[in-house]
């Protein structure tokens, strides 16, 4: 594996939108909340090395700090010498819910807690306890934790560490803190912290960490001026010490605009403080939970690769969570930000985070689908090729708004009309996203009562899938043939936006085809459990005719071509995203269904091979989602990767997993976490993103 370790990596609580980062050389990390990127702090780490007088610190703050002190100083800001540790000197660890820092005899330890979040509708606030382990407190604070060690046992004299960070807020200073006399620290405002309970600590304020490790702080400690604040801790002679943190966020009040809403932590925490209260007092229990979740995420995981690509897509799914609460309608709203770009709850994501999310948190998928069937669906009409106009029926917006603002109902902050690529309408997209991610939802949890509760509204999905293949059953043959109008005089395009022509137009798209065929055979499971044997019957048939279209189109060579059109050669990876749908419900382990869709199958299985050895692969080894584009998408490669290896009975391709570990530690994409496009090895877009969370269908 690359063997670059700087490379910046989220640490977040859930639901809080906010993140420790860290990683990336230089003032690249810190506290930030709400942020399309890294916070670009100083962040100071380190402790006195053996030579009187001189510190050593990791290398995540500017070596050459600007003095920002008021002019008059003078000679009185008396500093310290830091240096940064050689590259040599460090290593690192990196495990989904831990990050190990070593230097010398420094080791720093950043722990988060991945807890399942109880179903936040059942709690009552005032006493918000569920189940015997975890209240609902427990799992949804904002903060993550640290153990900072520093073993002075081959010494015999004192040495100091240090932990703390240069605010940048540019609203709120930087602030010493003491709670209840047993915990202390620096923080910015109300808003980021870092916290210890332990004892002997001095916390203080400067212009420059240098500053704060001169030999006599005592007469420092009451400045409240200076943008850097220090936990400052001693190890003595002859000792190891290891002292716990707390990093703490807190967004307090209403935190959005078109619909009011707040954090759910807020009615579980007061303030900052309390938060490091809680957190400080429960470390133990937080250590053990990473602990835990290591353990399960990473079993039968030996190759470095994947456990380095589970540990980023896992940290920056979580970095971009939202857990709200509706100011009027005193509902929980789980929302996931599109990384960098912000937007809420964007469906095409919703469709790939579907499968982490049943894992930790069925009721996410719930939230987010009633969310989008309340608020965030329209009715449409088609248009076919002619400009004849027919009726089409409901969908689901691209998404429900972005940076914290939501958009008015029933429409998006993305999609725009008269267009053919990006910033159009991903109608039928997102159409069969809302059905495949309620079908996975019942399936996964056995929600009966809220299935029953939107069978009005699975209805009209299935009237609407119909309309967009055709305006009556003498024409369809069970893939999408019309744009919806809402397009005015452009086209449909499917999430693969800024990919190509192959996989960005959404009409007679195989990729998309195959989803719909999926869509079906949730529609029809769906309706069986509901006793509507009529609607079964009718979206069996669709699937049928569907996978028969699909099959119709294969090339001799084996290909199933990106649209579903005479004359059409372009090739395309993705085609077979649809399959883990039917496999997620299980379909797969029904015979009836492996005899009746075995052709199809295979089909989809000899593309895959063919398209793979025939060119859908750079020259390192990565997987390419199209032929004619050079950029491609590691969360939709995890996904593709899945279906090989889980339903097509292929083997796992280790050089293309270094190829897709080696594309986040590039050091030119390393500042951003994890990028979910890149092109030629290099990421373009889609940076701090949550999507790469595919990979837990490795699991």
């Amino acid at each position: 594996m690359n063997p670059n370790i700087f490379y910046n990596s989220h640490h977040s609580p859930a639901g809080a939108f906010a993140s420790f980062t860290l990683g990336f050389k230089g003032a690249s990390g810190g506290l930030g909340i709400e942020l399309a990127g890294p916070a670009c702090q100083n962040v100071f780490i380190g402790a006195e090395s053996t030579a009187d007088g001189v510190f050593k610190a990791l290398p995540f703050y500017e070596d050459k700090q600007a003095d920002n002190q008021p002019a008059g100083g003078g000679d009185r800001w008396q500093k310290a010498v830091i240096n940064q540790f050689n590259d040599g000197e460090i290593t690192r660890e990196i495990t989904p819910a831990c990050d190990i820092w070593r230097a010398g005899e420094l080791e720093f330890k950043i722990y988060t807690p991945f807890l399942p979040i109880p179903d936040p509708v059942w709690v009552n606030y005032a006493h918000p306890y569920i189940g015997k382990r975890h209240t609902l407190k427990t799992t949804v604070i904002p903060a993550v934790f640290v153990e900072l060690t520093l073993d002075n046992t081959a010494h015999p004299h004192p040495r100091k560490a240090f932990f703390g960070y240069e605010g940048n807020d540019p609203y709120s200073a930087m602030r010493r803190i003491s709670i209840d006399n047993k915990i202390n620290g620096v923080g910015q405002g109300r808003i980021t912290g870092i916290f210890t309970d332990g004892t002997a600590v001095d916390c203080a304020l400067a212009f420059s960490a240098s500053e704060l490790l001169v030999d006599d702080i005592a007469g420092r400690l009451p400045f409240g001026l200076g943008t850097t604040g220090l936990t400052i801790m001693t190890a003595g002679a002859n000792e190891k010490r290891t002292w716990r943190f707390a990093v703490c966020f807190y967004r307090g009040g209403v935190v959005t605009s078109g619909k009011e809403a707040s954090y759910l932590y807020t009615r579980l925490f007061k303030n900052i403080e309390d938060v490091a209260r809680y957190g400080l007092e429960n470390f133990e229990l937080y250590k053990q939970a990473a602990d835990d979740f290591d353990k399960v995420i990473l079993q039968n995981q030996p190759a470095d690769e994947r456990r380095f690509l589970l540990s980023q897509s896992i940290k920056s799914y979580y970095g971009s969570t939202q857990l709200l609460v509706d100011e009027d309608k005193k509902e929980p709203l789980w929302i996931v930000n599109e990384g960098a770009y912000r937007m809420i709850n964007t469906l095409d994501l919703a469709a790939d985070h579907l499968f982490f999310e049943m894992r930790m948190n069925p009721w996410a998928v719930r939230s987010i689908l009633e969310q989008y069937a309340e608020d965030y669906s329209y009715y449409d009409d088609v248009k076919d090729g002619s400009g004849g106009r027919f009726p089409g029926g409901i969908s689901f917006t691209h998404d429900m708004g972005v940076m914290n603002a939501f958009s008015p109902r029933f429409k998006s902050a993305y999609e725009l009309s008269g267009l053919t690529g990006c910033y159009s309408y991903m109608t039928q997209e997102q159409l069969v996203n809302w059905i495949l991610c309620a079908g996975v939802y019942w399936n996964g949890t056995g929600d009966g009562h809220w299935l029953k509760n939107h069978k009005r509204i699975i209805t009209r999905c299935l009237t609407s899938m119909l309309n967009r293949d055709g305006p009556d059953d003498a024409v369809r043959d069970g893939v999408m043939d019309m744009d919806s109008c809402m397009t005015g005089g452009g086209a449909e395009i499917t999430t693969y936006d800024n990919v190509d022509k192959a996989l960005g137009q959404a009409r007679r798209s195989s990729y998309i085809a195959v989803k719909c065929w999926a869509a079906y055979l949730a529609l029809e499971k769906m309706f069986t459990a509901l006793g509507l044997k009529e609607l079964a019957a009718i979206a069996a048939k669709q699937a049928e005719k569907c996978a028969a279209t699909i099959l119709k189109y294969k090339r001799d060579a084996g290909i199933i071509p990106a649209h579903l059109e005479e004359g059409n050669e372009a090739m395309t990876l993705s085609v077979v995203d649809g399959l883990i749908f039917p496999y997620t419900m299980g379909m797969f382990d029904d015979s009836e269904f492996i005899n009746k869709y075995n052709d199809f199958v295979n089909a989809l299985k000899k593309h895959f091979e063919t398209a793979l050895a025939g060119g859908c692969k750079f020259d390192s080894g990565a997987w390419k989602m199209s032929l004619t584009s050079d950029n491609s998408w590691p969360s939709k490669t995890f996904l593709c990767q899945s279906v090989s290896e889980k339903i097509f009975g292929l083997g796992v391709d280790r050089q293309a997993d270094k190829a897709h570990a080696s594309w986040l530690l590039d050091p030119e994409n390393a500042f951003f976490a994890y990028s979910d496009q890149i092109i030629a090895g290099k990421a373009l877009g889609s940076k701090y993103y949550p999507r790469g969370v595919t990979c837990i269908l490795w699991v």
